[in-house]
Order: C-alpha cells, then structure tokens, then sequence
C-alpha cells in the first residue's frame, strides 16, 4: 500500500484506576482525542518517524530485529512481538504522527501511539491471523507490558483497541465487554502536573500483593474478587499498619466499580449516580493511595463547587488528568471552573468507537 493512515484514541479510566493489575474489573472509555499516524511509502528500507508535537524523529531499519530493548521503546518491542505473528517489512515508509491528547496526562498518548503504530504494521505487511480490535489491543498489551517487564495492566491497551465503553474482567482468562457506546456529560481536565506512571504503578502494585500475601498466610482460600467491604475488620488485624491502606483501598475500589458495572448495565443511564460513585471512588485514591497532587484537589474540588455530579484523577496519579461527570449541556461552566482551578486545558469529551484505519491506498 502507498499510504495507510492510523488513528487510535485516548481513554479515560471511569472506574477501577489501580485496579487491572490485582484481577479486579474495570471501566473505561475511548474518548474523541486521537494520535494519528499518516505513513507514506518510500523507496528505502527505513521508517522515518516524524513525531511533530514533540519536534523528535527517528529511523528504524525495516529489518531491525531489536534483541536488546531500551527501556520504553514501544516502537521496538511492538515490532518484535509482531514479527512472531508473522508480520515481516518488507519496504520503508515516511511517518508523520501527530495527536491532540495531551501528553503525560494520563489519558494514555503513549498507549495511543502504540496501537496506531501496530495497526500500521499489522495493515501494511499482513499478519498469521485476522487483524480485529482484539487482535491491535492484545499486540499492545504484550508489546509495552510484557515484553518490557512493566507494572500496568490490560485496560489501555484494550479500551483504545476495542472502544466504545468497555467492562473489563483483568481475571484469567481476561474478559470483557462492550457495556456502551455513548456516556454524555463527560469532561477531561488536564492538570499539566507530569503523572509518574512506571514508579507509582510498581509501588502501589507491590503494596497491594504484599498485603495479599499477607492475608493469604493465614486464609489460603483469601480471594479478592469475593471480598466485600464488611469482611475489612475481619482482615486488618493480619496486616501490617503500612499495608492496611493498600488492602483497604483495593477492597472499597472493587466494591465501587461493582456498583458501577450495575449502574452501567441499566438501560437509561443515572448520571448522578455515576458521578456519586466517582467521588467515592476519588476519595479512595485520593485519602488511601493518596495518588493526587493539590492542583488536581484543587480542579476537582472546582468542578464539584460549579455543579458537577462527580470527579475523579484518571490513571496511575502524582498529576496527570480528572474526569467529570456533568449535566449534559451544562459543560461549559465547569469546564471554566476547571481552568480557573489551574487546569492547562479542560474541555468536554464524547465515547470513541477505537482504534482503526482511516484510510488505506
């Protein structure tokens, strides 16, 4: 093909931040910010890789086989893992990317980059098996968490891929299910505060399974997924006092989302309940993991005053981006709030049907 262009969306966490990576569910919805990758052919053997918002470049041999990954380069570890379904280039191509989610925000540009970047690969060169959205979002996972040994989990990877909103079972074997495809009154605030992605998500994950462990020396049969909120007393005394907050905080999470899950299985949607379920489970992050940061407080706490139903942090935390949940039609005062706040943008966000190919010649 002489030109192929990729897109693939950012995606908000709704519900379960903290949670894919100890077999907990999750809800989380592709939003309409996207990356875009416009790849044109050439007559070398070489990517080119123009990357215009952050003004960087790069060129990778097409035959590049990258035994040695540097760390977080998704660009290599996708090709590798790709090469094993194979997918083998055969001719280069002139790569322009450019997007409009911001970056380090927690909204997943990394994630986005990824997947438009596999489905290029996947589009232009053939792969062993069908190329579904499951397929794209699989390839991500392997590519960013397994094949660089990282802390995350599923949701990125399949929120973007698959779109629409989207209950995922992190359990094996990994499920889910698209639960809608349209949620309005959604607004994205962007706190310009970098998260810490890789240093927070190990921390946090590791507190969390040593409190599971913990727990399990005493009770084998201990199982997360069936743990409810009345069982914390009977647990807590197990545990060390720097480990309760960690257990505490992936119990009253789970038992957040599962109100979520039935919320969102409903025909007509509460909206204020949703949000309602959003400060509580914001509260969690915010007075147990303690992941936010005081212009996030603050953005939250601006939105809420200006008549929000709920706000939470979105993704791994220390910065990064909210989520809101508004009365549909009434964004644009809270999207001011926000900005007020400290916020270095904040606007309303639509559900997006995943990543795709736009256009193929």
């Amino acid at each position: 093909m002489k030109k192929i262009i990729s897109v693939a969306p950012g995606r908000i966490c709704l519900f379960g931040d903290h949670q894919d990576y100890l077999g907990l569910p999750v809800i989380a919805c592709a939003i309409d910010r996207k990356i875009q990758l416009e790849a044109i052919e050439n007559d070398s053997d070489e990517f080119r890789i123009h990357m215009i918002d952050i003004n960087e470049s790069r060129t990778i041999n097409i035959r590049a086989t990258f035994e040695d990954l540097e760390q977080r380069d998704y660009f290599a570890s996708a090709l590798r893992v790709l090469r094993r379904h194979g997918c083998e280039p055969n001719k280069g191509y002139d790569i322009t990317v450019t997007g409009n989610i911001p970056i380090n925000s927690g909204t997943s540009s990394s994630s986005a980059l990824l997947l438009a970047w596999i489905n290029f690969l996947a589009t232009a060169f053939g792969v062993n098996e069908e190329i579904t959205p499951e397929f794209i979002a699989r390839i991500g996972y392997l590519s960013e968490v397994v094949e660089h040994g990282e802390p995350g989990g599923m949701m990125d990877h399949y929120s973007i891929g698959i779109g629409n909103v989207i209950q995922i079972d992190t359990r094996s074997p990994f499920s889910y299910e698209v639960i809608g495809s349209e949620v309005n009154g959604l607004i994205s605030g962007v706190s310009g505060v970098p998260k810490q992605t890789i240093g927070l998500i190990g921390e946090l994950k590791t507190n969390a399974l040593l409190a599971i462990s913990a727990i399990m020396e005493h009770f084998p049969y201990f199982n997360l997924n069936e743990t409810s909120v009345s069982d914390l007393d009977k647990y807590r005394n197990y545990l060390p006092d720097r480990l309760i907050p960690f257990f505490e905080a992936a119990i009253i999470n789970h038992h957040c989302t599962q109100r979520a899950i039935v919320e969102f299985q409903k025909e007509v949607l509460d909206l204020k309940k949703i949000g309602q379920l959003m400060n509580e489970h914001h509260a969690v992050l915010r007075d147990l993991l303690k992941i936010t940061v005081p212009r996030i407080d603050a953005m939250i706490n601006a939105a809420l005053n200006a008549g929000a139903y709920g706000a939470k942090i979105v993704g791994s935390g220390g910065g990064g981006s909210i989520v809101v949940m508004a009365e549909p039609g009434k964004e644009a005062p809270i999207v001011q709030a926000i900005l007020n706040a400290g916020a270095v943008d904040a606007y309303a966000v639509k559900v997006n049907p995943g990543a795709q190919i736009v256009q193929k010649l």
